[in-house]
């Protein structure tokens, strides 16, 4: 597991804060793998979510630490959604 995954897991956990997530989300991290956050907060998994959000590593680490906003990510073409977008925003709410 690569150290890009490993310290996704820690920040997405943290900034969860034991929060009961409803629904799942994947964050596909361009050539690294990808992170899973459900009901049982956050882990390494490539599994189905409801929504993936895909980006490589530094657009991924300024999302994670607050230098890059995840609209205007997604707004630019640096992050992409597949899926549900509701879920998506409610993720970027509860990630800022």
């Amino acid at each position: 597991m690569s150290d890009v995954l490993n310290q996704a897991v820690e920040a997405l956990n943290e900034k969860l804060g034991g929060a009961d997530f409803e629904g799942s989300a994947k964050f596909a991290i361009e050539g690294s793998g990808a992170v899973l956050i459900d009901s049982d907060g956050a882990r390494v998994s490539d599994d189905e979510a409801d929504v993936t959000l895909t980006a490589d590593a530094d657009t991924f680490q300024g999302i994670m630490d607050g230098s890059e906003n995840p609209t205007s990510a997604f707004m630019t073409g640096k992050l992409k959604v597949d899926g549900d977008m509701g879920l998506a925003m409610k993720l970027a709410s509860v990630l800022a």
